[in-house]
């Protein structure tokens, strides 16, 4: 299992200067940002160049503020087809993935007012159509969408690691995988290890963050047996994605050696 690290969570002031820093501080990689307005495209020439200087690139996460599972059918065009020319840049540049929640701060059944305006079946419908497209898009280009759960607060139709099992199984096409969020995992799973290996077969990829979303260390999350269950489920890689407390420069080493002393 590679051990990567956000782009924006790496002192410097290019990739390539932030590949210098994170590799000699122990990481594997750097997972990318993919913006909106098909920003992601707009990098290709730093990305390939990039590339060429011997970055390692394995993933993308889509930052956007629509995805692919909006009310509105025009934002869920958009945030599909920016998810498409994510799948095809990362297959450009040797990666291996695209990461794309159901949705982000659309709604949650947790908050008032409580009843979304579409039901579980028309949301299943729309995720269904959804992942299919993007499917057969990144079956094409060699690579994979990375579905990922989120907590209840944050959305209300995949907050599980089973339940984005089931939608990819029912989609059913191989380049349709699950990521798992160990800090989304503290919130919803019962059991992070258990739930980690029920997903075997279609688990792929992780983010890393403690239970406070902060850096490992500073909360109370079990990453001993967290990285036990994905080692052996056979985890690609697992991304940092959290907010850091104190100096980067420091931090990051020594998260990359703690992190290692599990692997």
């Amino acid at each position: 299992m590679k051990l990567t690290c956000q782009e924006h969570l790496i002192p410097g002031d290019t990739l390539i200067d932030k590949w210098d820093f994170i590799s000699r501080a122990g990481w594997d990689g750097i997972e990318l940002h993919g913006h909106g307005d098909f920003a992601f495209r707009a990098r290709l020439p730093e990305l390939k160049a990039s590339r060429r200087a011997g970055v390692v690139m394995p993933s993308v996460c889509v930052i956007m503020d629509h995805f692919i599972g909006d009310f509105e059918p025009g934002r869920r065009r958009d945030a599909i087809e920016n998810m498409k020319s994510l799948l095809s840049v990362i297959a450009e540049i040797d990666g291996y993935g695209a990461v794309t929640p159901a949705s982000y701060g659309m709604f949650s059944m947790r908050l008032p007012p409580y009843q979304p305006p579409r039901s579980a079946a028309e949301d299943r419908k729309v995720l269904f159509e959804g992942l299919t497209e993007l499917g057969q898009h990144a079956a094409q280009e060699g690579v994979l969408v990375l579905l990922e759960p989120l907590n209840r607060f944050e959305d209300h139709m995949l907050n599980r690691l089973d339940q984005a099992v089931d939608l990819c199984r029912a989609v059913g096409i191989d380049s349709v995988r699950v990521m798992g969020d160990l800090f989304h995992m503290n919130i919803e799973e019962p059991d992070i290890a258990a739930s980690i290996r029920a997903a075997s077969h279609y688990l792929v990829h992780a983010h890393l963050a403690d239970s406070n979303r902060l850096q490992p260390g500073t909360g109370h999350t079990d990453f001993a047996s967290a990285f036990a269950a994905l080692k052996e489920v056979g985890v690609e890689s697992i991304a940092m994605e959290c907010g850091i407390e104190g100096d980067p420069s420091q931090v990051l080493p020594g998260v990359a050696r703690d992190m290692r002393a599990l692997l």
